[in-house]
């Protein structure tokens, strides 16, 4: 299983809901397993930058790749695009070898 997720910050706080809305069409994409939209509860002690959080999971890198290459995914980008500041992506593959569980045990292993 692949688990994306994507965080955004807002130029401004006042598009932050615009944002959110942009974003919300990608969950109408069907590649995805599991795709949530939230917004950034702001609780960190160290560091609250981030307003948007995007989480993703797919069952394989085809599926995501197809959720990435939907017509639907260019539509939130140009909604979401002038409206962020930064975006910042990861992708892993939960069963990869170099995955470690919050639980201590090594995948690697």
């Amino acid at each position: 299983m692949i688990r994306h997720i994507v965080l955004f910050s807002a130029k401004d706080q006042a598009h932050i809901e615009q944002i959110i809305e942009g974003l919300s069409v990608l969950t109408t994409i069907p590649h995805a397993r599991r795709l949530e939209i939230a917004r950034n509860c702001k609780t960190d002690q160290l560091g609250n930058e981030i307003d948007v959080v995007v989480y993703g999971e797919f069952d394989n890198e085809t599926e995501l790749a197809a959720y990435k290459a939907h017509d639907l995914y260019q539509e939130s980008i140009r909604r979401v695009r002038p409206l962020r500041e930064l975006r910042f992506a990861a992708d892993y593959n939960v069963s990869s070898r170099c995955a470690v569980r919050l639980d201590g045990s090594d995948k690697r292993s």
